[in-house]
């Protein structure tokens, strides 16, 4: 399995237990959605190494404990402590209407209501305090804040996404 095929779940962030069990800080909005599963990848030194999964617990809000198979002491388990965990993304529950993964969305074309076909979707930069999508119009680069009042509606047969950008946003990039 390789990093592109797979979404980042969350980190291994600590111990729970002498008899392996650790705690995985979970990176989602759902986080029971992951209650059960059966087996993870952890990223080790680049690679993505599976681990399986003899039982697992919700926590606190967003964690998980779990225990892996084939670890069974602390000395174990400090191995994968800090380590990034991913799943196959087909393991992403579908989703509908606005709500989109930004994986998903690469690509998409961006229509504006007042300025039509923008451009393309080249990535999303989410580590500001507000995400925003960055377009490419012909050698440009438009900025684009992630935001429900500005997103009307997401095509995901034709990949568009039909925005109302705020009055003389777009000007500013294509002038």
């Amino acid at each position: 399995m390789e990093l592109k095929d797979c979404f980042y779940l969350g980190k291994i962030t600590k111990r729970y237990s002498f008899k392996g069990e650790l705690i995985i800080s979970l990176d989602t909005d759902e986080p029971e959605i992951y209650k059960n599963l059966k087996s993870v990848f952890i990223n080790i030194n680049g690679r993505l190494i599976p681990y399986f999964i003899e039982k697992s617990k919700s926590q606190k809000k967003s964690t998980l404990r779990v225990k892996f198979e084939d670890i069974n002491s602390e000395e174990e388990a400090l191995f994968i402590i800090n380590k990034e965990v991913y799943l196959p993304l087909d393991n992403l529950p579908k989703l509908k209407g606005k709500k989109f993964y930004y994986h998903e969305i690469i690509g998409y074309n961006v229509v504006d209501a007042n300025h039509g076909n923008i451009g393309l979707v080249v990535k999303v930069e989410d580590k500001t305090s507000q995400s925003i999508f960055i377009v490419k119009n012909t050698g440009k680069e438009i900025l684009i804040p992630v935001n429900d009042n500005i997103i009307q509606m997401i095509n995901r047969k034709n990949k568009t996404i039909h925005i109302t950008a705020p009055n003389g946003l777009i000007d500013l990039y294509l002038n």
